[in-house]
């Protein structure tokens, strides 16, 4: 591992010292003019352009030509600590180059502005190719140049990250290599200061009884546009505000919209209700389009913190995240929830559910029992009011993830099984079924659904379903009456809709939930009533890999018995999954994430072990997602992980590299050690994914996605590999997982890869990892 931290951080080492030559190649001529009667630009001005880059190529090319020959051969005793001891203690030249840095970019620009000659020069600087390159050079501008040595410091320090974590405690470079780590950090620190105003507290005064009761981020329809607003509900008073936009070092203060005394508060009649403004109501494609524009973010947010990106990269995908959210927070409630002045004026505010709806009615309707006086506030007890709701108020942040800690809530990892029994209640019959959804990063996903029982007002389904669980923490049970009625086409998009006839939620109770035998349940939902059973299995227990006591089928069975048996490249079952899901199920909505029903699959799997002969008429006939479903139980129940127990280490330390070209490096070589079947079977299952990705607008599946259902399936340890992890709390599952699901992102994300491509170039790699 140190080997290949070192050789891309070597290669790197390169590029910028080719860049730095770019820059100073043009000074020599520039600095010869100035002397003559048509100078280009002034010595005064060449100084401040080209302050200290001489000086620190000189120190990174000696660096680099200190360190190159430790690297080519190779040999693990070998020190090199005090070549980045040496590289940390000349960081002054950086500081020196830092703080004339903005001087040095308004230079540059004004000379350009008025010298054409120079313009042409700084607009294309030609850098040259690394050795082993195809592109002999490449253009760029000075600007970005000048910007090198800025990024190049953050680079080092986090190279130093990378090799701490592989040298021993007891390596003679240890030492060295903190106190170089320690240099550049407080280098770091010192330059990027940034005084934090601190806030100051808002008083309410004394003697006040008025409490707080509830407050929340709710949406208004205001003068026909939508507006986020934090409503306060006080013992005797509603009140609605928004916060103020204030300067940089003020503290935050709201400003008062409107306010209702609760004596005065009514509820609108339904049939008062009737007469709503009309609320222009967004399609749910573009409300889905923006929840897989945020996932996508959220995932480049990880895969910058994993490779330790730029804070100023990180602060942009969050500021973008929080817009789109922002957005969906906005646009996304359709319920209204109107509020009346007995003395005149109405508000109506918008709701994303129902329950919503009747917590804050409920909890006016409480207050209201009391003896309550109407009253008028002078401007300035409202303004004393409006003061003391920054301090009191109990929601502080607007409910957006991008405002969230990075400390995930604990919710539940691994797999629940549902059964959905039967439904009683319904009035007259109906064509019925039901769908399942979790919470899942943040928002509810749909991940199975039952089939539609006709004409019937009880329903017997007795499905299951197996539903993956990350981190959540509620079940939905919704139940629909299927519509086959073309007259009530959804004009938006030429669905015909169906209607909700129930809808009841549950929490997942880790205690209740976690048993081995079935837990049978009953939700209840608008007089109607769904009987179904649950039981979870944790991801250490359900994700055991129990080898097959017979080897002549091919769930259980190593993937290398199972080619040499078919005398195959790629087992038979994956081959034909594929096939069968590229032919007929790449346009599915959900598919991979969406459970099959769990009977289908178990049928699918006896006639692959059996080798039936009517595997493919069988396939043919059988749901999409039961075959999709088969596809991963295959790999789930291989006795060993596709990318092996062996490199399972490798793999986790390799995606945690902060340096782009170690990273590359160790990767593609961690490819490389893969057993040929395993290889050839993971290339032949990568392009697939990739193929299954690009169809995302049709089947909401993207690499994300993909890598979420696949990685932990293909990665994690078998059960004699994994016996320290079955101590550990789910958290540290959470994050076992999403480095699992990161390794296979980084694949997918990866131009294609070929088999012999790699092969070939094992020949440059010759130590093992």
């Amino acid at each position: 591992m140190r080997k290949l931290v070192l050789s891309g951080f070597l290669a790197s080492e390169e590029i910028y010292i080719n860049q730095l030559e770019a820059l100073l190649l043009p000074m020599k001529p520039l600095k010869a003019t100035a002397t003559t009667s048509q100078p280009v630009l002034t010595l005064q001005q060449i100084e401040t352009i080209f302050y200290k880059i001489q000086d620190i190529y000189e120190i990174h090319k000696e660096f680099y030509d200190s360190l190159c020959p430790k690297v080519q051969q190779w040999d693990s005793n070998v020190t090199m600590g005090h070549l980045f001891q040496k590289l940390a203690s000349q960081l002054g030249v950086y500081k020196a180059f830092v703080d004339n840095y903005k001087i040095a970019l308004e230079t540059a620009e004004k000379c350009s502005q008025s010298n054409y000659q120079f313009q042409k020069i700084s607009e294309e600087l030609k850098v040259k190719g690394p050795k082993d390159s195809k592109e002999s050079h490449t253009s760029v501008t000075m600007e970005a140049l000048l910007y090198k040595p800025i990024d190049r410091v953050t680079r080092s320090t986090l190279v130093l990250h990378d090799l701490l974590k592989h040298t021993p405690a007891d390596h003679p470079d240890y030492p060295l290599l903190q106190d170089a780590l320690r240099i550049s950090q407080n280098f770091l620190s010192s330059i990027n200061e940034d005084i934090d105003p601190r806030r100051t507290a808002v008083t309410t005064p004394k003697g006040e009884t008025r409490q707080l009761v509830k407050d929340g981020f709710l949406v208004e329809l205001s003068e026909g546009s939508r507006k986020l607003r934090h409503v306060f509900l006080f013992t005797d008073v509603l009140l609605c505000a928004k916060l103020k936009k204030t300067a940089v070092g003020k503290h935050q203060q709201y400003d008062c919209k409107w306010y209702v005394p609760l004596a005065d508060l009514v509820f609108p009649s339904p049939e008062e209700s009737e007469h709503c403004p009309q609320v222009h109501v967004i399609p749910d494609h573009e409300l889905e389009d923006m929840k897989m524009k945020i996932s996508a973010i959220k995932s480049e947010v990880q895969k910058e913190k994993a490779n330790k990106g730029q804070s100023r990269a990180i602060e942009r995908l969050k500021k973008k995240m929080f817009e789109n959210e922002f957005w969906l927070l906005l646009n996304s409630p359709a319920i209204p929830f109107r509020i009346h002045n007995r003395n005149g004026k109405s508000y109506l505010f918008l709701l994303s559910s129902d329950y919503e709806r009747s917590e804050w009615r409920e909890a006016i309707q409480k207050l209201q029992k009391k003896d309550l006086q109407a009253f008028v506030l002078s401007s300035v007890e409202l303004q004393v009011l409006t003061g003391s709701c920054f301090k009191l108020r109990t929601v502080h942040n607007i409910p957006v993830t991008s405002n969230k800690d990075d400390d995930e809530s604990p919710g539940l990892y691994g797999f629940l099984h549902v059964i959905v029994h039967s439904a009683k209640g319904f009035k007259q019959s109906a064509n019925l079924y039901c769908t399942l959804e979790v919470d899942s990063f943040g928002y509810f996903v749909s991940k199975a659904k039952t089939r539609v029982f006709r004409d019937t007002t009880e329903p017997q389904w007795n499905e299951e379903f197996e539903i993956e669980l990350e981190g959540s923490q509620s079940l939905r049970i919704l139940c629909y009456e299927k519509c086959y009625d073309k007259t009530k086409l959804n004009k938006d998009n030429n669905e015909i809709v169906d209607k909700i006839m129930g809808k009841g939620q549950i929490q997942l109770d880790p205690q209740a939930v976690q048993t081995k035998n079935w837990h049978m349940d009953v939700i209840e939902m608008n007089g109607i009533k769904v009987e179904f059973s649950m039981k979870f299995t944790s991801r250490d227990m359900s994700l055991k890999r129990t080898p097959s006591k017979k080897q002549t089928g091919v769930f259980g069975v190593k993937i290398s018995v199972v080619t040499k048996r078919e005398r195959s490249k790629v087992p038979y079952i994956v081959r034909q999954c594929i096939e069968e899901v590229e032919k007929r199920g790449i346009e599915e909505v959900g598919i991979y994430r969406i459970s099959g029903v769990a009977t289908d699959i178990q049928a699918l799997k006896a006639v692959f072990d059996a080798n039936n002969k009517d595997i493919l008429v069988m396939l043919s006939d059988m749901d999409i997602n039961a075959i999709a479903g088969t596809l991963k139980l295959y790999f789930r129940e291989l006795p060993e992980p596709l990318l092996t127990d062996r490199l399972y280490p490798a793999f986790m330390e390799g995606i945690a590299l902060s340096d782009p070209a170690a990273k590359e490096n160790c990767m593609m070589h961690l490819l490389r050690s893969l057993p040929d079947p395993n290889l050839i079977t993971f290339l032949f299952l990568l392009e697939h994914l990739k193929r299954v990705a690009e169809k995302e607008p049709i089947n909401k599946m993207s690499l994300h996605n993909l890598a979420t259902v696949f990685g932990p399936t293909l990665l994690r340890p078998s059960e004699v590999e994994s016996k320290g992890h079955l101590t550990l709390a789910s958290d540290i599952w959470s994050h076992d997982v999403m480095a699992q699901v990161q390794v296979l992102l980084y694949y997918l994300q990866h131009p294609p890869i070929s088999f012999t491509e790699l092969k070939r170039n094992t020949l440059y790699f010759s130590t093992d990892v």
